[in-house]
Formats: C-alpha cells, structure tokens, sequence
C-alpha cells in the first residue's frame, strides 16, 4: 500500500572510503521502492553517530591503530574497514538514526504502519533468530539508510511513537540510547553501583548518564569543565576533567571514595589504564567505543587480582530498542539536541560531530 510518491529524492551518498569529500549530494537519486517485508519512511530527521564518520575513513580495519579524526588513513585494509569486519559496498547512504512518516509498505509488511510516525531500531536482524549475534548488519552501513528523503527498512525494525518531541529531537535517540544501555545491559547495572562514564558529554556518554540515573545507579562523569552544567542538569552525581591526572583521589574527593564498580568507556586511548586502575574488586568494564585511540595498554595482574569482568557492547539484544521507545514516550529520558543541520550540509554536520565541541547529538533535518 502507498501514497502517491516521487520518482527521484535528494540523497547524500558515500562513494568510497577517504575523507568528507566522498559524501556528495544528490538530487535526483531514486526512491527506493520497499520489498515485501519492508516499509518506505520519508524521512524528516537523521541522527549523525560514529559509524558513519569511522565507516566512512575506514577507521575499523585493523590497519589503522590511532584515534578516531574523521580524516581519510593512509591504508585501510579492503577487507575488514566496517564495523563487523567486511567490506562495504558503494555507493552507499549511511545514517541511522531516522525519525519519519511510513509512506508505503510491502506486500508482507501490513498497512498498520502507514501514517504513522515512527524511529528506527538500527540493527538488521535474522528475525527467524533475532538473538543471533551473527546474522546481523546496521542501517545506514549493509544497506542504505537516511541521509535522504526516503528510505526503506524492515517492517520490524520501526516502532510507531507517541511523543510530543520534534522529529529532530527524536532523531536523537536511537543508536546513542540503544547503545548506551546495551553497555549498562551487558554489566548489569544496578541502584547499587557507581558508574564511570568516560566522553559523559557525546552522545552515547550523556544517555549513559541519564540511563544509568534511570537504574538509580551513582553517576560520575568525565567531561570538559566547560560541560559540566548541561551533565549535572542531566543527573550526573559528580563530574572530573576529561581526563584527571589522579583519577582515585579525584573520586575520593567528589563521591566519598576512590574507586567505582562500573566503568562505561567509549573512549579507550591513553586513559584506558587509569579507569581500570579505579575499578574496585569485583567491578565490571564495558566498552562500546575507542575515539581516543584502540590500542590500549592492560596489565593483566589488575585485570586477574581484581577479579574484572570486561564486557564488549556492539550488537544489543532486541528489547533494548522496545524499552527505549517506552522511557521516551515516559519522559524518562531526555533528548540532548546539540545543532541541527539541513541535509545539504552533512559535510559540515560531521565535521562539527568530529571536534566534539558539543554535548549530545548533532541531527540532519530534511
């Protein structure tokens, strides 16, 4: 079923790895036309996130060792350049993030869905085993996504919503919050711990502090001073410099001891080492992110003697994506809508989402 559409749509396109210059505008790109199980969104707002920037430079492949800078690597190895270590196919439409109107559906995919604003769960799913780790892909990186006016996806990966946000407040949401609480997921937060949050100001990092405030956990923060006050505004129990030169006597003197029993990290690098060292016996680390650099230095003495427990975060379970639907038509989480930008300037969207002079998400709006 459909309403009466266009033939061709503005869409910005991914035409290899490199630099900003391999995003290039389209005006006369075609409208996708959904298969059976899918449905056709026009799109209204698309969440910026960093797979796009790291798909893009092809900062996944193992070639590459320093941070993420969003700027094209001498050598990216063909084979391993995407998040799940495959080659991608170009040209491709990334972004994620969608916030949108269904316009048409499949034969399979119903009419329930039509009309009806909706958001994107961004993982691509076996749906016959939708907890398999291994048939899996992201929208907008093994398929085209929503840097355009339309785009297509499975039916069961939207969720009609009910909230009185703006599009591009909503476009905030889905790949930051889902992947932030696949982390507190995967450690199994709780009210009683205290959470560490490393990058508190980006987008991930500001949702891992409203959800874990959410679980009634303790929340420190580590962030530029500068953006201290919109983290405390959000429930953060204590705030360091982003990166403290003593971590433990820092905690000692903000939360009334030195060590926490969760740290949230997505940002790795040189600090890596110092947010393990105030892990407390017992404690748990997650990771979903590395933007300071993947290459990091453990001593396995802390990690055994402690008694860790590491956790990576990438591909989260399929509830995740129906609870954050229900915390955001709750108001129990907060949008974070730091600039917005119309789809003819992506290229200055992600170069400002490279320098992180923001907190929380920078969205497209068409």
């Amino acid at each position: 079923m459909s309403t009466q559409l266009p033939d061709s749509m503005r869409a910005v396109v991914l035409t290899g790895h490199g630099g900003l210059d391999q995003l290039v505008l389209h005006s006369d790109w075609p409208v996708p036309v959904p298969a059976e199980n899918e449905v056709l969104i026009k799109v209204a707002a698309c969440g910026l996130n960093n797979t796009d920037v790291n798909t893009r430079s092809g900062w996944y492949s193992k070639s590459v060792t320093e941070a993420t800078t969003g700027s094209a690597y001498e050598e990216v190895n063909e084979e391993d350049p995407t998040w799940g270590g495959a080659p991608i196919t170009f040209p491709r439409i990334q972004g994620a993030d969608v916030a949108g109107t269904v316009v048409a559906s499949g034969s399979r995919a119903g009419a329930s869905l039509v009309g009806k604003r909706v958001i994107t769960d961004n993982w691509l799913r076996d749906w016959d085993n939708p907890l398999s780790m291994h048939n899996t892909g992201y929208f907008g990186s093994e398929c085209n996504g929503g840097y355009a006016e339309y785009a297509t996806i499975d039916y069961r990966n939207v969720a009609a919503i009910n909230s009185n946000l703006t599009d591009a407040e909503l476009a905030t949401f889905s790949c930051s919050y889902s992947t932030a609480e696949g982390m507190l997921t995967r450690a199994n937060v709780t009210a009683t711990d205290t959470v560490l949050v490393t990058g508190a100001s980006g987008g991930v990092g500001s949702a891992v502090v409203q959800l874990a405030k959410r679980r009634g956990a303790t929340v420190v923060g580590l962030a530029s001073p500068a953006k201290h006050e919109q983290l405390k505004d959000l429930g953060a129990d204590a705030l360091l410099s982003r990166s403290p030169e003593n971590p433990g006597a820092e905690l000692q003197q903000a939360i009334g001891r030195s060590t926490v029993s969760v740290v949230a990290d997505i940002v790795g690098g040189d600090g890596f080492a110092d947010v393990i060292d105030v892990l407390d016996r017992g404690g748990r680390y997650t990771c979903s992110g590395a933007i300071a650099g993947p290459i990091v230095s453990l001593d396995l003495r802390t990690f055994y003697l402690r008694d860790l427990t590491f956790t990576g975060s990438t591909i989260i379970p399929p509830h995740v994506f129906t609870d954050l639907v229900g915390y955001i038509e709750r108001n129990e989480v907060r949008p974070m809508l730091a600039a917005t930008y119309p789809l003819e300037e992506l290229q200055t969207a992600q170069q400002a989402f490279i320098d992180k002079k923001h907190t929380g998400n920078i969205v497209v709006t068409l």
